[in-house]
Formats: C-alpha cells, structure tokens, sequence
C-alpha cells in the first residue's frame, strides 16, 4: 500500500470493482517484483476473446514460466538498474522530461484536496504509474472516502493518467529487458484504452 486508505464502500457495481481491482493489480505488480503467490494469482487468470482479454491470456502464460527470481532481475532491469531503469515511470518525466516537476505539483494538490497521503515509509514520488492506478481504483471503490462520482474519477484520470499512460505502457510492452512486464504493458494499454473510451462516452 503506497497511499493511506480507509475502508472501501459496499455500495459499489460489480462492474466498478473488477476496474477498481485491475487498477489495484497493475498498481501491485508495477510497484515491487510479484512474489510467488502473486505470481501463482497471475498464472491462474483467464481472458477472452477481445483484446483486453487476450492480453490478460498472455500475461497469464508469461506468468505460469516466471519464477519469483527473474522476476525480481526483470523489474530492477526495467525501474531501478545501475544508475536508471530502462523506463522511468512518471508523469513528469514522460510529460515534461525531467523528474519532480509540474505535473507531480498539480497531483499532489488534488490529492491533498481529495485528503489522500503518501504512506510514511514510501518515497516514491507520487506521480509514479503505481501510485495512479492504487490510486485510480481507490477513487472508484471509496478506499479513501466515498466513492468518486463518474465525472470525478473522469477528471482524475484525464488530468494525471490520460495524457501519458498508454504512452508509458506502449514502452513497456517493447521493452528490451521486458518479458513477463511485456505481457503487463499489453493489459494497461488495452485498459486504458477502454478507459479512455469509456470516460469520452460519458456526459461532460
């Protein structure tokens, strides 16, 4: 858990906890190497025929021949390496260039303004891709108040996910050091996709 949380809302859709818990997975496994129960969980999804299912399908067959270990050699390959990762995944630098600029400024006040804190024993900058979607799919299940309405999570996500998600999850499916984070770029391109879709197709 990368943001303080209260308890989630009972009274949320089915269809709003499945975007909420895929939000929390990506969130998951973008935020530490999957240990070997995660990695068991990811092995036992299944998908269908669209393509975020499809997606989902591939990343359950990357996960049943990953090992804990390669995993962990993977994630440091892409995030942490030597002096960097091969991505760096925050808002600011995919927007701007340049680490700890205005677009983690603006997050962190909306964030303030929705009483949402980093936890005391992170560091990361908020702006990080796995802050966002814990945070995105806190919003629509009510872990930090009641639930966000469908303009407000339409808001949070236009304004700190929209504009360079799918950007960050396209290079990570193409990543040179990416074979299991491969298969998850895949499943954050294509939700974001319907994401994006879904929100353009709501009233403003």
């Amino acid at each position: 858990m990368t943001m303080s949380a209260a308890q989630t809302s009972p009274s949320v859709s089915e269809e709003d906890r499945l975007r909420a818990d895929l939000y929390n997975y990506l969130g998951l496994i973008l935020s530490a190497p999957p240990d070997e129960l995660l990695l068991a969980q990811t092995a036992g999804l299944s998908g269908d025929d669209t393509e975020l299912g499809q997606a989902i399908s591939r990343l359950a067959e990357c996960a049943k021949s990953t090992t804990p270990k390669q995993a962990e050699r993977e994630f440091n390959a892409l995030f942490i390496g030597l002096a960097r990762g091969e991505l760096l995944p925050y808002a600011s630098f995919y927007l701007t260039g340049f680490l700890n600029e205005k677009p983690l400024a603006v997050l962190r006040s909306d964030l303030s303004a929705r009483r949402i804190e980093r936890a005391p024993n992170v560091y990361e900058p908020e702006d990080n891709i796995a802050t966002l979607m814990e945070v995105m799919g806190g919003l629509i299940v009510g872990r930090f108040s009641t639930p966000a309405t469908l303009d407000d999570q339409k808001l949070f996500f236009n304004r700190h996910i929209a504009p360079w998600a799918s950007h960050f999850y396209s290079d990570l499916e193409t990543a040179k050091s990416a074979m299991l984070y491969s298969a998850v770029g895949s499943v954050g391109k294509a939700f974001m996709q319907i994401e994006r879709e879904a929100f353009r197709l709501t009233s403003a």
